[in-house]
């Protein structure tokens, strides 16, 4: 008798210490230190200016307003405070012609100022007359470097330059370089000056560049002006 009260304690005492032990709540798993510092040091740093690298290219500047390109490592050297090259002129009379297209599949790459024959054409900023030359399209024509040599402006259908002009001949913005015309490719019943913007590439060559609409920067900035 006394020993089967012993054996019925002893499972009261068993069954209790069990209970106690299962509400208890379970530690926590051991990290290993080296796992740790192996998932610390594998894991990727952010990298400045990755996200800002990836947006630019996709950024659309709406203050050019140019259908050729929507955004350039260039923006931030854009042509600024040009003069409308015809006198006279103003902003609201300009018309955005540079995606017009014109034979040959080509894109017109320029605006059309039209104006009376003999009306004169000015400098639309400082620089200097790269070269002077009479094309079977552009008739006579004006290639202006400006003073860092990153842009050429160029003034077409001529009727004829200033007198004394010549080949690298600094000039002011606002000097009178020629006359409005229909040389070259021009409807004679429609005289105007073409006026295209070029951004030159490091050889600096006078007839080879990228246009860029010269509209934004006539009108828009005029405008506000």
């Amino acid at each position: 008798m006394k020993y089967l009260a012993m054996l019925v304690l002893g499972m009261l005492l068993g069954a209790l210490v069990h209970r106690e032990l299962a509400i208890l709540p379970s530690p926590a798993p051991k990290v290993r230190s080296d796992c740790l510092a192996v998932c610390v040091a594998s894991t990727p740093e952010p990298v400045p200016g990755k996200l800002e690298a990836f947006l630019a290219p996709h950024v659309v500047t709406s203050a050019s307003g140019s259908t050729t390109s929507q955004a350039s490592p260039e923006a931030d050297r854009s042509p600024s405070g040009l003069l409308i090259p015809v006198q006279g002129k103003t902003a609201h009379e300009l018309v955005d012609t540079f995606t017009d297209a014109r034979s040959e599949g080509r894109s017109h790459d320029a605006i059309d100022i039209m104006a009376a024959a003999g009306t004169p054409v000015l400098a639309v900023a400082d620089g200097h007359v790269e070269k002077m030359f009479n094309s079977q399209r552009g008739g006579l024509t004006v290639y202006q470097f400006e003073p860092t040599g990153k842009y050429v402006y160029y003034y077409a259908h001529l009727q004829r330059y200033t007198d004394g002009l010549a080949e690298k001949q600094s000039v002011r913005r606002g000097q009178v370089i020629g006359y409005v015309g229909s040389t070259g490719n021009a409807d004679p019943a429609a005289p105007h000056l073409h006026f295209a913007i070029l951004l030159l590439g490091p050889e600096r060559r006078w007839w080879k560049g990228t246009a860029i609409n010269p509209y934004p920067y006539l009108s828009l900035i005029n405008k506000a002006a």
